[in-house]
């Protein structure tokens, strides 16, 4: 971790323009959590995997969040679909967005930054 908080979460050519997502572990509100880091219009957005209907993972298939256009992340389980650079829902049943973490890119390397909230594992 750096002096900032951040961690080192992957290569910036790992995630292609609303492709795959890469997945990581965070503890949130201290509970063991998944989220994953995903590209859309050229900007990284990362997100807890939790639908904002029913909090379980979104994902249908590891790493897959877009739905079939590649301009919505959409929760296989509900159908709800929320905004890539906002995580707000759009459609479907949910009751509020998506919990949004903050990141940032340089050098080639997306980082995820911690919060008060927001924790590594085994912090």
């Amino acid at each position: 971790m750096s002096e900032d908080g951040a961690q080192d979460l992957c290569a910036s050519d790992a995630l292609a323009d609303s492709g795959a997502a890469v997945a990581f572990d965070v503890v949130y509100l201290g509970q063991a959590c998944r989220a994953f880091a995903v590209r859309y219009q050229g900007q990284v957005q990362a997100y807890l995997n939790r639908c904002g209907h029913v909090p379980m993972e979104m994902d249908y298939v590891e790493g897959q969040f877009f739905d079939s256009t590649g301009h919505w992340l959409m929760c296989a389980t509900h159908g709800a679909m929320y905004a890539p650079a906002s995580g707000h829902c759009v459609a479907g049943p949910c009751r509020r967005g998506l919990v949004k973490i903050t990141v940032s890119e340089q050098a080639g390397r997306v980082r995820w930054h911690t919060s008060p909230q927001l924790q590594p594992p085994g912090w």
